[in-house]
């Protein structure tokens, strides 16, 4: 497994990284924060935030089996504790969701970069964030633009 893969002995619930995810975005003025779901379990995280011509909502996913694959490489050479490692993958995602939430506000606390800034690959339009438009060729830099 990557030695850099932060977090990954964590403990913390996951329930715990959301509410604090929670409290970080509603200090900083994020309206209508919601968790997406499926099958009980947290998949991703949408909230709305103050943009200079109104509200700008922002979808942030957590991507946990992206998490899960990267955890099962390193978990290789467990044996018998491998699914006791396994079982963090959601706490791993959301922690460092949480931690990744957390360092976005610093800057805008230090008015480095405004919400709207702060968030605007997850900015949604349609269906999609503008990084999915990008990535998926929907969305082309103009001529002489790299």
């Amino acid at each position: 497994m990557r030695k850099s893969l932060k977090n990954y002995t964590t403990e913390i619930k996951v329930e715990k990284s959301i509410m604090e995810i929670q409290e970080i975005l509603a200090v900083h003025g994020a309206e209508k924060i919601m968790f997406d779901y499926d099958k009980g379990k947290p998949v991703g995280l949408s909230f709305l935030v103050s943009g200079p011509h109104g509200p700008i909502p922002v979808k942030l996913p957590a991507r946990i089996e992206n998490v899960q694959k990267i955890m099962e490489e390193g978990a290789a050479s467990l044996g018998s504790h491998r699914n006791d490692f396994l079982r963090n993958t959601d706490k791993i995602a959301w922690r460092n969701i949480k931690d990744w939430v957390d360092a976005q506000m610093a800057l805008v606390e230090t008015e480095m970069v405004t919400m709207s800034e702060a968030f605007m690959p997850y900015v949604v339009m349609g269906d999609q964030t503008l990084y999915e438009r990008f990535a998926s060729g929907q969305l082309r830099l103009g001529p002489g633009e790299k």
